[in-house]
């Protein structure tokens, strides 16, 4: 089993950063995708970059070039969030997908952004 805890969220004005962190714990693989996703109220939850155990990131387009997706190993990833926008206001969630498909999830850290 893998448990994800998320940390890191909070309150910013609007130009502001934060940076997420996630620590997975278990029985995790030295290869897998760490990802962060994000679920607006009244919106299906979204990507909003991963990164796989070489290194390798992606974006959704509307964050890139804000956010920096990075991991120190197999188990840690984090999210450098600069610029913050109102529209930034989500519950971020943490995500690790490994073997055939498997998808284990955080409980979420809530990122408001005023105006």
């Amino acid at each position: 089993q893998v448990q994800l805890r998320e940390s890191g969220g909070g309150l910013v004005q609007a130009g502001g950063s934060l940076r997420l962190s996630c620590i997975a714990s278990g029985s995790i693989s030295s290869i897998n995708v760490m990802a962060w996703y994000r679920q607006i109220p009244g919106k299906q939850r979204e990507l909003v970059a991963s990164i796989i155990t070489g290194g390798i990131t992606n974006y959704a387009d509307s964050m890139k070039g804000r956010f920096t997706i990075s991991r120190d190993n197999k188990s840690t990833v984090y999210l450098q969030m600069n610029s913050l926008k109102p529209e930034d206001t989500a519950v971020y969630y943490c995500n690790l997908r490994q073997g055939q498909g498997n998808d284990y999830w955080g409980q979420g850290t809530q990122v408001t952004v005023s105006s």
